[in-house]
Order: C-alpha cells, then sequence, then structure tokens
C-alpha cells in the first residue's frame, strides 16, 4: 500500500506544482489500534511557489482526494499549517509524532518541532481532547450495550488529557506508549488490552454489553477534565516572529534551483 500512496502523493505534486514537505499517517493506523481492514489516513503539508502567495486573491488552501474505500488523503498549505500550529492545534501537533512517515523534506519538521514549547498550549489540548471524549462517549458508549470498538476513541483523548496534566506536553500519538506511561490500574489495563488484541485481529466488534470497569474509568475522568480544565490559564500568545522566519526559510530553500 505504501507504493499506492507514494504515487498518489507525487501526482499530487504534479498536478498542483507544489512541494510535499512532509507526509504521514493519522487516524487508527497512527495511533496504533488499526483492524486489518482499516483504511488509510494520510495527512500533508505542502508549499507552493512564492508567486502563488504573492497574489491579491484568496487562495484554496487544503487539498482533497476523494475518499475511497481504501483511502483518504488530504493536505494543509504551510501557511494553514503554521497558522494552526500558532493556536497549538493538537491534531496538526499529533502529525508531528506520527510513527508512519511517508515524505520529510529537508529539516522542516525538526525545526518546527523546536519551536514546540513555545507555542503549547495544555488548555487548549486538553479542551480539544476532552471534546473529542465527550462526543465519542455519549454517541457510542452510554447504552446498555455498546459500540465496543468506539472505546478506543473515547480512551485514547481522556488518556491524552491525563498525559498533557502530567507532563504539560503534547501527548505521544501511540495508543500503547500514551496508556503504558499513564500508570493505569492492572484490571483496567488487562480490559484495555484485550480489546486492543481483538481489534487488531481483525475480530467483528459491533454491539456489545458495557465494560463496567471502562466506563467507570471514563465517567470519572471525564468528569473530572471538564473541572480541571476551567482552572487552567491561556498561555502568553507568543508572537509570529519565529514562525514567519521559519517560512520565510522553507519557501527559498524548496524553490531556489527554480529561480
Amino acid at each position: 500500500m505504501k507504493s499506492v500512496i507514494m504515487e498518489k502523493l507525487e501526482e499530487i505534486e504534479r498536478d498542483n506544482q507544489i512541494k510535499i514537505l512532509y507526509a504521514v499517517e493519522s487516524g487508527s493506523r497512527g495511533w496504533g489500534f488499526e483492524s486489518k481492514d482499516s483504511d488509510y489516513d494520510v495527512r500533508f503539508i505542502y508549499i507552493h511557489k512564492p508567486e502563488w502567495y504573492l497574489s491579491i486573491q484568496d487562495r484554496r488552501d487544503v487539498i482533497e482526494l476523494p475518499i475511497n474505500e481504501l483511502l483518504d488523503i488530504n493536505g494543509w498549505d504551510i501557511k494553514k499549517a503554521l497558522m494552526l500550529y500558532k493556536k497549538s492545534n493538537p491534531t496538526l501537533l499529533e502529525w508531528l509524532s506520527s510513527p508512519i512517515v511517508y515524505m520529510e523534506y529537508s529539516d522542516f519538521i525538526r525545526k518546527l518541532r523546536i519551536l514546540t514549547q513555545e507555542y503549547f498550549s495544555s488548555k487548549s489540548c486538553i479542551y480539544h481532547y476532552l471534546h473529542m471524549a465527550e462526543g465519542n462517549y455519549r454517541e457510542y458508549l452510554k447504552g446498555e450495550t455498546v459500540r465496543i470498538k468506539k472505546y478506543f476513541y473515547v480512551l485514547r483523548p481522556i488518556m491524552a488529557c491525563m498525559w498533557v496534566e502530567r507532563y504539560g506536553t503534547q501527548p505521544p500519538m501511540l495508543f500503547k506508549d500514551l496508556m503504558d506511561s499513564l500508570q493505569l490500574e492492572n484490571d483496567l489495563v488487562n480490559e484495555i488490552d484485550q480489546l486492543l488484541v481483538r481489534k487488531k485481529a481483525g475480530e467483528e466488534m459491533n454491539e456489545e454489553k458495557q465494560i463496567k470497569i471502562i466506563n467507570e474509568f471514563l465517567d470519572e475522568k471525564i468528569s473530572y477534565f471538564k473541572d480541571y480544565v476551567k482552572s487552567l490559564d491561556m498561555r502568553s500568545e507568543t508572537g509570529f516572529d519565529g514562525l514567519n522566519q521559519l517560512f520565510r526559510d522553507i519557501l527559498t530553500e524548496a524553490w531556489e534551483n527554480n529561480y
């Protein structure tokens, strides 16, 4: 499948006259709890030629390919990505730690990672993950029977909140790394590990009875973080200087041989 993805990325570069700076796997494969039939969620950051940015016209700053059963691929222009980075956007920050990297141009991402502590906001990050956890919990896990595989889509964001509270940094992307770092109760870990084995084996995981120990854990943590996040102060806003310089540097580097 990697060769198909690489062909698609190279096709996107040609058709749109761009350079892809970074392309990774997101979603369940990036999080490490994919099933055998999980699709591929490819996300990328790209840069146009300098003249594209020197225009009075509003320009579309995303590229999206039609989604099929196996492949979901889209990307953000570098300016959009850097604006979201300035706001400590957790989705973008997750891309920076994806364990599956398809393309990486120059040292753009290394420089971006160096700036993370200047722009990271615990409050923004916890709000993001808490909202994700609450929505999935309310929709899939509140009845007597539940969509069993959806536990992962609530457990991971709640554990991400726990990581941010404890360490004050962006959580690791891999679910197993995140869980192992938090020293959870053994009985809870055993239940989650059993679910993880079933999901990765491709076992059918539709409606089943609630798993009491996991639901109790989620109820407790969602309630706790709803109060906790209100106590956090927003960090002082970091200026644009570092990101502006990074944008100019990579714009020059990416296209210097074309002029």
